[in-house]
């Protein structure tokens, strides 16, 4: 039978395939549209378990606030040119939009998340079968304050968020989030950091103090002093400021005003 060109960019404008695809699902199901975007959908299916052993390392990282709540959200793909491609952008733009709307507990939580009439994955699902590659939902966070703010670094290989106890300048807070960007804390502060993980280290430092040959009764004392050299480097308030070198972030946030606490923060980078 025969396809209109008006039919084929109908069924494209609904499932982002691309021309000749539409057109062939069209034929396919004899112009039955429905039928024909089901067609596309189970297509992507097929190639999202064809891909499944994929590794999908790119992508693109977005992020968005609105002062008192900020998400960030990062789909992964299988090349920097699907990465780049503004479709690509897009696309994870509408999935940072839908978590930014729904605020959901988890990533689970964002793939069960309507977008339009159907779920984000069914949405990535479709799209893998747009694109080729596959497709994943690698990361989805989220920050609730009373000052958010958030910090995309060119490329949208990077993001972070970060959110304060009050409301303050703007540019305070960007410099927080730009931060966290640079120097990658794993936590605002040492009570933050896991009872495990301060064992760990305490253990490496032990461990790195015999090896040295050191007395055994200062094992302990070496220890902590490492210890307390990875909470500067790790922990958020005790790491030097970047854009001064002299002060702590400590330091930078209590000159700003005394009271101001990090009520948490955000950061994802796909390297």
């Amino acid at each position: 039978m025969e396809i209109t060109a008006a039919e084929v960019m109908k069924l494209r404008k609904a499932t982002n395939a691309g021309m000749m695809d539409c057109k062939h699902a069209l034929q396919e199901a004899e112009g039955d549209f429905n039928k024909a975007v089901d067609i596309i959908r189970k297509k992507g299916l097929a190639i999202a378990n064809k891909r499944a052993d994929r590794d999908a390392n790119e992508g693109c990282v977005l992020a968005r606030t609105d002062g008192k709540r900020a998400v960030v959200v990062s789909l992964n793909c299988e090349t920097d040119f699907v990465a780049k491609n503004e479709g690509f952008i897009s696309f994870t733009g509408r999935i940072l939009d839908a978590a930014f709307a729904a605020l959901p507990a988890d990533k689970d939580a964002l793939l069960a998340t309507r977008l339009d009439d159907r779920t984000v994955a069914d949405h990535i699902s479709e799209q893998t079968g747009v694109i080729g590659e596959k497709l994943e939902l690698a990361y989805y966070g989220k920050v609730e304050a009373a000052g958010c703010t958030v910090y995309i670094h060119p490329g949208n290989k990077l993001a972070t968020a970060a959110g304060f106890n009050k409301a303050i300048d703007v540019q305070v807070m960007k410099n927080i989030a730009m931060q966290v960007a640079a120097m990658s804390p794993i936590a605002v502060d040492k009570e933050d950091i896991p009872a495990e993980v301060v064992e760990h280290e305490l253990e490496i430092g032990r461990g790195k103090a015999q090896e040295e040959g050191k007395p055994e009764a200062m094992w302990d004392k070496i220890a902590q002093g490492r210890l307390n050299k990875f909470y500067q480097e790790a922990t958020l308030l005790n790491q030097t400021f970047e854009q001064d070198g002299k002060i702590t972030v400590r330091e930078y946030l209590r000159g700003v005003d005394k009271d101001l606490k990090i009520a948490g923060f955000l950061r994802f980078s796909l390297s």
